[in-house]
């Protein structure tokens, strides 16, 4: 008989009995089957490195719920994936580049788009693995990638669908403009910070030398755009200018 180990070490029974499961298919989930089906699909971790506190919180969540309705019987279904997260990818792999001395720019759309995939293959991969040594449940045959073909094809056929149904249109909206990533981004993927900055008082004189009309603004050098001024009809302060 072996001689048992001094210390317990979790890695090497977690790594076995993970393989176990997986290899017998333990959290399989069958599309033909009898019992009630119970589907959670996994909030994909984006591919922005590696997981956190929160992602181990969640993940175990949702482990409990399926292992729970699991053992009641019913044909539990965990669907994993990772997402590719857009911009927020993309300035994580522009600030690599630049730490490395390399700017974005220079390697072309081809050769950016290439060095994103590269980051996917290395960060999707050890988020992976990082959820594996979490031990939960998904069934890992069906993990998927956000801008996988089957995946993209049924986004781009539903924003279709939804663009001509009316729910979907163009319009005029202030939006955050980056002028690094050269494109907008959402209110989520702005960090909104208060700043002193200064208060211009400017003085229009009239046409006909008659007075003058004072304008308080923080942007000074669109004054040279500047082709009238409009004031509100019941300010009393601006009566003598109506007219």
């Amino acid at each position: 008989m072996p001689e048992l180990s001094k210390a317990y070490s979790p890695a090497d029974a977690e790594k076995k009995w993970y393989e176990y499961w997986y290899s017998n298919g333990l959290y399989d989930a069958e599309v033909r089957t009898d019992r009630e089906p119970y589907v959670i699909l996994m909030p994909p971790p984006n591919v922005t490195g590696s997981l956190t506190i929160g992602h181990v919180l969640n993940h175990t969540l949702q482990d409990l719920y399926i292992r729970w309705n699991r053992m009641r019987g019913f044909e539990s279904a965990w669907l994993p994936g990772t997402d590719h997260a857009g911009i927020a990818t993309q300035t994580r792999v522009m600030k690599s580049l630049k730490e490395q001395g390399i700017n974005y720019r220079d390697l072309g759309r081809e050769g950016f788009v290439e060095k994103v995939w590269e980051w996917k293959e290395e960060y999707g991969g050890l988020i992976l693995r990082q959820l594996r040594a979490l031990g939960i449940s998904p069934d890992w045959r069906r993990e998927r990638f956000t801008l996988d073909p089957g995946l993209s094809e049924a986004v781009q056929e539903v924003f279709v669908q939804l663009f001509d149904k009316g729910l979907i249109y163009r319009g005029k909206r202030i939006v955050n403009w980056s002028p690094a990533a050269q494109t907008t981004l959402s209110d989520e993927e702005v960090l909104r910070k208060e700043v002193q900055d200064k208060l211009y008082t400017l003085r229009y004189r009239m046409i006909d030398g008659d007075g003058e009309i004072h304008i308080a603004t923080a942007r000074p050098e669109t004054v040279f755009g500047d082709v009238a001024v409009a004031v509100n009809p019941k300010d009393e302060r601006y009566a003598n200018m109506i007219g």
